[in-house]
């Protein structure tokens, strides 16, 4: 029997490995080129035209057209008005898991000042009939041109994965019930549950191009309350014959700090802002009734419920002290539009941090740096049932910007700013990038 020496087999599997070695890195290269190829020639004016075009929550009614049109194209089976102005697009490639992108459509009620060249000039009515400007300043845009990009790939790229792809373009995420409104809109029913989920957002926080995987939560839970503060009116002069309600209310607003400081546990997280006080008209008038609106943010269901509960208590409790009788106590009113705390599932999470570090670098990924409390309704999709899932960060400003702001020069514009504005290159073709080798993985042939 002959016998190859041995010196020659390990020359040719270091050949053989070389060779696979770079076949995978010719492929990675050619992802990244034909993202950047697209980029150039569709996704750049789609961007343009997304941008300068915003619409209000509950109202995207063109940008969901343009969109579905956009998607439908691709090759995707599309269907429009789910949930008000949502759109799922499905394209099935045999057997496999069903995965879900998710991108919001909406922006924001605010007259955009970024400076920019194709800077939104619209103007619309908002939920109250009132004209307003109206921008993308929170980056929805980025999403919903990254989600085109990604149904392009992905399509012309069948021969790398197999499964149902799910996407979705979802109203409403800045107002709330654009999310809730399509899972009561019997989304899972009506177009399969998926087995995995991902949706990103773009970060003026974070330099473009680079990507952050939290494995934990990278948003709180939100609930809106308010609370309508009830007195007795009186002359301005002779508060003796009355029950101020702006007094009262002051003294909620003080008492409420406690909560956080003094009943929360300090290993936990959790924020009560009173961001309105309305009350009284007119300087001699002791008004009967004030109102206080507030934001509250958690991480986990049992902080939620405890925060909420303390918040009602003290209100009451208050009042009670100011001798309010008990047909006159403060009402405390939750909102239906709270929006669940969003967790990554952390085995997905190392998951995908391992392939986009394999796959864009190590260098492109970022540790979570978040030290706010923002909020998002991707909840809604995951949590009841539970869908395992990662939402993770795109950076959308070039380092130049933050080496100036750095150095004494102007600041970074932060989300929901008139000067908001992020590099739509760099993040729309690493959302691209990143989406596409999330799905890649979990969908691989």
């Amino acid at each position: 029997m002959n016998r190859k020496p041995l010196s020659i087999l390990i020359a040719a599997s270091l050949t053989l490995a070389t060779i696979a070695t770079s076949n995978v890195y010719a492929f990675e290269k050619n992802t990244r080129q034909d993202i950047a190829n697209d980029y150039q020639q569709h996704l750049a004016p789609l961007w343009d035209h997304f941008h300068r075009n915003p619409e209000l929550s509950l109202m995207e009614t063109k940008t969901a057209k343009k969109l579905a049109n956009e998607l439908s194209e691709a090759g995707f089976k599309v269907t429009e008005n789910v949930g008000g102005t949502g759109i799922v697009a499905l394209m099935k490639n045999g057997d496999g898991p069903m995965v879900m992108v998710r991108a919001d459509m909406d922006g924001l009620p605010v007259v955009e000042q970024s400076g920019l060249s194709n800077a939104s000039t619209v103007k619309m009515k908002d939920w109250n009939g009132e004209m307003v400007g109206v921008m993308h300043a929170c980056g929805h845009d980025v999403h919903i041109t990254s989600l085109v990009g990604t149904a392009r790939y992905m399509a012309e790229n069948k021969d790398k994965w197999s499964g149902t792809l799910m996407l979705i373009g979802q109203p409403a995420e800045e107002r709330g019930p654009g999310a809730s409104a399509m899972m009561a809109d019997n989304l899972w029913q009506r177009f399969g549950q998926p087995d995995y989920a991902f949706a990103f957002h773009v970060s003026a926080n974070t330099e473009a191009g680079k990507i952050v995987v939290d494995e934990g939560s990278p948003y709180a839970g939100a609930d809106t309350v308010d609370i309508t503060v009830h007195g007795i009116g009186a002359h301005g002069a002779s508060p003796h014959q009355g029950k101020d309600p702006i007094v009262i209310g002051a003294q909620i607003v003080n008492n409420l700090q406690t909560i956080i400081s003094r009943e929360l546990a300090p290993r936990y997280a959790g924020v009560i802002t009173v961001g309105a006080f309305h009350a009284g008209t007119k300087h001699n008038i002791i008004s009967d009734q004030a109102k206080l609106q507030l934001t509250v943010r958690s991480l986990t269901p049992e902080v939620r419920e405890q925060l909420l509960s303390a918040i009602k208590r003290i209100a009451i409790g208050t009042a009670r002290t100011a001798g309010m009788p008990e047909d006159k106590l403060p009402e405390v009113v939750v909102s239906e539009f709270s929006f669940p705390p969003t967790f990554n599932d952390q085995k997905l999470a190392k998951r995908l941090k391992t392939v986009l570090s394999d796959k864009m670098g190590s260098e492109t990924l970022l540790e979570p740096a978040e030290t706010g409390m923002g909020a998002e309704d991707f909840g809604f999709f995951t949590t009841e049932p539970y869908i395992p899932s990662v939402y993770f960060k795109v950076g959308g400003t070039p380092k130049a910007d933050f080496e100036r702001a750095a150095a004494g020069g102007a600041a970074v514009p932060s989300h929901h700013s008139p000067q908001f504005k992020v590099s739509p290159e760099p993040a729309v073709k690493a959302g691209v990038e990143a989406t596409v080798h999330a799905l890649l993985d979990v969908m691989a042939k």
